[in-house]
């Protein structure tokens, strides 16, 4: 197994990055291929006490796409951006998939540009997973595209479903369309031409509509919404439980000599709570819909989530999640 990681761009910059996928190498076994400025790349593997290490090769690029340009332009000018270039291996099968913790949307045009959809999918989608009081909750899309027809939230539900059942081991996942209110007359114009398009396919255990609060009770597992409304979703939930975390610690140091009494009796549940609330757990997201397994990651990610990123990059390619998904588009259509 063969993981590409694009290692420029981020708000680290390359440091954080090449850490996480020496840190992959040890612990599963991989093989990386780290893309970006090679003289940098060196010095830090240097630094890390792995630049003897045969596992792990560097693909010089000579430029880098800041966060601030605009995607599909940057990309198209940019025909030696990391990003590109590490879409270019994925392409060319020189890598079994790829990370990258760069701008998003440069990420998502490489992927459309680069390595191109699977046939049959008109928009893909960022898989988000969050945790929920009984397991996990997949958020998509969030945020590959702002917009969506219902027909790309009808796609988005099936290609969901495949990852909920392969990745989370979900048995017959089931399938909300998120919205102001669970009756089926409640939404926007896009909801309700949404839901009845979910409501007749066969492939998916479709639920009917969810609210906001569902995502986190566990009473559906994959969400389905436009990628707006789901990066607004995400960003929120990750504000929030960072927010809680530190709530909870500023009351027990400001809460007198019990309070602090009883924070360190918790201590080791706070440490359990936060980790199952820390996105870093999760590693990244992937963006469904490709030709090849693609891992988008947070641009703030450090080494842990680079290396949890790369597992589930291992994992999506193991399971063979991309021909699962075009199998069950392919029949979507058919019917």
């Amino acid at each position: 197994m063969k993981i590409a990681v694009d290692v420029m761009g981020t708000d680290y910059g390359p440091k954080e990055l090449v850490l996480g996928a020496v840190n992959a190498v040890k612990a599963y076994g991989c093989e990386t291929v780290l893309v970006g400025d090679e003289s940098v790349i060196k010095e830090l593997l240097v630094k890390y006490g792995a630049d003897k290490d045969e596992r792990i090769s560097i693909h010089h690029a000579s430029e880098v796409i800041e966060m601030q340009e605009h995607p599909a332009i940057a990309v198209k000018s940019k025909k030696d951006a990391s990003i590109v270039v590490a879409a270019k291996l994925l392409r060319n099968k020189e890598c079994d998939a790829l990370v990258s913790s760069g701008s998003t949307g440069a990420a998502v045009a490489a992927a459309l540009f680069g390595v191109g959809r699977i046939k049959g999918v008109e928009r893909p989608a960022i898989a988000t997973p969050i945790p929920n009081l009984k397991g996990t909750t997949v958020v998509l899309d969030s945020g590959a595209k702002v917009d969506a027809k219902p027909e790309h939230m009808v796609q988005s539900a099936i290609m969901g479903t495949v990852y909920a059942e392969k990745i989370l081991k979900i048995s017959s996942p089931r399938v909300g369309l998120l919205n102001i209110g669970e009756e089926e007359t409640k939404g926007n114009e896009q909801a309700l031409a949404t839901y009845p398009l979910l409501k007749e396919n066969k492939t998916i255990n479709f639920i009917g509509n969810v609210e906001g609060r569902d995502i986190n009770k566990g009473t559906v597992d994959v969400v389905v919404c436009d990628g707006f409304v789901g990066n607004v979703v995400l960003k929120f939930a990750e504000g929030l439980a960072g927010a809680m975390m530190t709530l909870v610690k500023e009351s027990i140091m400001n809460g007198g000599f019990l309070a602090k009494l009883g924070g360190l009796l918790i201590k080791p549940a706070l440490k359990g709570l936060k980790k199952r609330m820390d996105p870093a757990e999760y590693g990244g997201a992937p963006l469904l819909g490709i030709r090849a397994p693609f891992i988008i990651c947070h641009g703030s990610s450090k080494a842990k989530a680079i290396t949890n990123a790369i597992r589930v990059a291992m994992d999506f390619a193991e399971e063979d999640v991309v021909s699962i998904i075009a199998k069950k588009i392919a029949e979507s259509q058919k019917k």
